[in-house]
Parts: C-alpha cells; structure tokens; sequence
C-alpha cells in the first residue's frame, strides 16, 4: 500500500513543480523553460500511464518475481540462433525496466545461439509483466547459416513461472526426487568447469526436470534447482486448480506448443505482429533491443478487459 500513496504522492509533486514552471515561463515569456515543463509533462503523462497499467496487475501472483525459461524448437542452429536473439531481446528489456537477471541455467548451442536458457528475474511485478511473453515466438528471415540464402523459419518457446517466497508451502518430498550431478557445459568462462558442480533435479511424480550449472558450487546449483523445482509445482498446482474450476481451457492455449503469440518477420518485409492482439509494427530492430512494452501492455489491458467483460 505504501508504495503505492507514495508514488502517487510523486507524480502529485511533480504536477505541481511542472505547474509552478509553466506560471514561470508565461511570465518570463521563456521559451526553454516552456519546452522543458513541455517534457515534464509528458514524463508525468508516462508515469502516470505506468501506474494506472499496475493497477490491472491484481494477480495473485503478478507481484512476485519470475523464472524465464527459453528453449529452441527443432531446426538444428537455425532455431538455437533464434532462441539466443530472443534471450538478448529479454535482457535488453529487462535492463530497461531496472530489473535484475540472475543466470540459474544455460546451455550454450553446438554453432550459435543456445540450447536452453532460465533466468531469475527480480522485480516489482517481474511475474506479471513477462506472463504475456508464454508461448511460441515465430522468426521468419533469410538464414545467416544457409549458404544459398533461402529464408528460414525458426520457433522458440518462452515460459515464465512466478517465483514462489518461502511463506508458500510447497510439499516437496525427499523420496521423490533423483538428483544427478555432472560437468557443466559451454565454451568456457562462466559456463563452464572441472568439477561435477552442475546439477539436475528429477522429480518422479510429474516427470519435471530442472537443471542448474551456472554457478561454480554444486550446493548453489542444487539451491537454485530446488527453486525452479519448487516453482514449477506451485504452477502445476495453480493449473490443477484452474482446470477444476474450468478454466484451464485459456492457460492451456498459452503455453501449448503449437500456441504462436508472436511473428517476428525480418524478410522480405519486416515486421512483428502480435497474433493475439493484432498489435504490429516495422521497427524489428527496436523490439529486437528490448521494445516490447507495447505487445506486455496490449495483451495484458486485452485480458484485463475480458476478465471485466
């Protein structure tokens, strides 16, 4: 609540110095301080657009942080490059956004790109943002990798677990989990090794499978592991929920495999388009730096009105 008064008692400040700077221009007749209340103006308008788009964010979860997940679909190094563009684009964004990303796993691609990626993601309403991002992302382009220059279709998966806090039980038992240890992989540097540090975690009961490697101590490793472990059941639970109240139907269509949410087309016109929300636009490589508050924004405010509707 409190952060809440607080940044509303900011953007009321703000309002006032820009109100008090505007008096001032007239007066004066000064053009440089009229532009420059002209910009304030138009920050406090963003602002307050940002805090009116949080208020949608009433989930249960959407405060939380997240777990981001992304693996290539099949295609060799074509959808292993794809998948790499699409890990730098999420971290450009969220470097954008003042969150913080922490490596828990990643595997780097045989040529280019990766074989699979998570990330910790921190932030306020971290979970609620990226929970637009699940789904299948669709790259069409002209492949760096063929050497007839034939376009190229690529898919990569994305899916985003909130975080779960220790004051959320969930009943993990000992018995049911296979605990694996090997070498981490990679080119070298941070991922990678001599010792058996990587770790991966089975649990028997759902067949789920979590890795980590990306730290140098295998009990880190097996912390991290047990964490998207513990997240990845706290979803399944959530899911198991929804489908006895009949409406697990929605999220189903979400994380399906055939579920594209977005093109990503780089030739012979470019373009990204948002299948759900028709939401597009021609500046690829904007979105490709991180950009993609406009296709967050439309799907959530699209759901948030179905949901009022």
């Amino acid at each position: 609540m409190k952060s809440w008064t607080e940044a509303w008692d900011e953007l009321e400040q703000e309002l006032e110095d820009a109100d008090t700077l505007l008096e001032l221009a007239a007066e004066e007749e000064d053009d440089a301080t009229l532009q420059e209340t002209g910009k304030m103006l138009a920050k406090i308008e963003d602002e307050l657009a940002d805090l009116e788009f949080r208020n949608m964010l009433g989930g249960e979860d959407d405060h939380r942080n997240a777990l981001l997940v992304i693996h290539p679909g099949a295609g060799g190094t074509e959808s292993m490059d794809w998948a790499g563009m699409l890990l730098r684009m999420y971290n450009r964004w969220i470097e954008s956004r003042g969150f913080q990303a922490k490596e828990i796993d990643y595997q780097q691609g045989d040529l280019a790109g990766i074989k699979s990626a998570t990330y910790e993601v921190s932030g306020e309403y971290a979970y609620g943002y990226l929970k637009a991002e699940i789904g299948v992302h669709r790259l069409v382009r002209l492949s760096p990798f063929d050497a007839n220059q034939r376009r190229h279709t690529s898919f990569a998966s994305v899916f985003v677990y909130p975080l779960v806090d220790d004051d959320i039980e969930i009943e993990i038992v000992q018995s049911d989990l296979r605990i694996d240890t090997y070498r981490a992989s990679g080119a070298g540097g941070q991922h990678v090794n001599k010792t058996d540090s990587a770790v991966r975690i089975t649990h028997t009961p759902t067949g789920i499978v979590v890795t980590s490697q990306a730290e140098r101590s295998q009990h880190r490793n097996r912390e991290n592991a047990m964490k998207i472990l513990k997240a990845r059941l706290y979803q399944l639970k959530k899911e198991e929920e929804e489908k006895r109240l009949d409406e697990i139907e929605a999220g189903k269509r979400e994380i399906a495999w055939g579920s594209q949410i977005r093109s990503y087309v780089f030739h012979p016109y470019k373009m990204v388009k948002d299948l759900r929300t028709e939401i597009e636009t021609s500046d690829v490589q904007s979105v490709m730096d991180g950009e993609i508050d406009k296709f967050i924004r439309g799907y959530l405010m699209a759901q948030n009105q179905i949901k009022s509707s």
